[in-house]
């Protein structure tokens, strides 16, 4: 016997920091969602004001506990129970807002929705290379999913069970303003990644330094066809075993450190 569903309400879920060049297009894209909280973890540029006068419920959460956590926080603090999370430098396409718009008139059936993320790298979207394809769970039920991983690379953990939907539909990521921020995004990623694997018992060694590296270069350029976007295609390639070896050398470093 058929049974009607009801319309689903969705929570949309952002955290941010010093992001008011980026936040208004972000929430503007969450238009679907029944309300927008977002998660503040101490800018001082006008982030949380644009986001209010956007018609968010702003919530300040400083000092800044981790991504997974600041995230896993952020859906707690959610009226709904479904919730759609996007990263500030992130935004869903006219399609995907179309599509949960429906999805969620019908009544959402699955308890997780799983969709393509698009990269751009300095001004065009990455079509090859290391992080493609990138698919990521957005839109949960959170009794059913969280927040996990290991920061600064946070996923969403659904349970074994859980039902998983993929839509064709995608959100568009603009990871890096320039190259001076993606500098200076992988100083930050990687001493909080580095930091994560210490606190873990992890060490590193003289492999994963001369080893790793060229491994993600080529995995990058040459497995992953990197090379078909050009110069964009070698410096990401470039700048992802520079990650790695920076990351592995502050881990390298940390299990030397005298301890008090």
């Amino acid at each position: 016997m058929a049974t009607d569903r009801r319309p689903t309400p969705i929570s949309g879920c952002v955290i941010s920091f010093q992001e008011a060049d980026r936040i208004a297009d972000c929430l503007r894209s969450l238009s679907f969602c029944d309300e927008v909280v977002v998660v503040d973890s101490g800018s001082t540029d006008g982030t949380r004001a644009i986001a209010a006068g956007l018609g968010a419920r702003v919530i300040e959460n400083a000092p800044f506990p981790g991504h997974a956590e600041q995230k896993q926080f952020a859906i707690g603090q959610a009226r709904h129970d479904h919730v759609f999370c996007l990263d500030a430098d992130e935004r869903c396409t006219p399609e995907l807002q179309q599509r949960v718009r429906a999805l969620a008139a019908a009544g959402l059936t699955a308890d997780v929705y799983e969709m393509p993320r698009h990269n751009h790298y300095l001004g065009r979207i990455s079509r090859h290379g290391l992080f493609v394809p990138d698919r990521k769970i957005r839109l949960f039920d959170r009794r059913r999913a969280r927040w996990g991983g290991r920061n600064p690379h946070d996923r969403v953990v659904p349970d074994a069970d859980a039902r998983c939907e993929r839509l064709a539909e995608g959100i568009e990521h603009l990871s890096y303003r320039d190259f001076a921020h993606h500098r200076r995004t992988i100083d930050s990623f990687t001493r909080i990644a580095a930091a994560a694997m210490a606190a873990e018992g992890r060490r590193a060694n003289p492999f994963d330094l001369l080893v790793r590296p060229p491994a993600v270069f080529v995995k990058s350029l040459l497995v992953k066809r990197g090379v078909l976007d050009g110069w964009r295609g070698f410096a990401i390639a470039a700048m992802a075993a520079y990650t790695d070896w920076l990351k592995y050398w502050r881990l390298f470093r940390t299990a030397r450190r005298p301890r008090a």
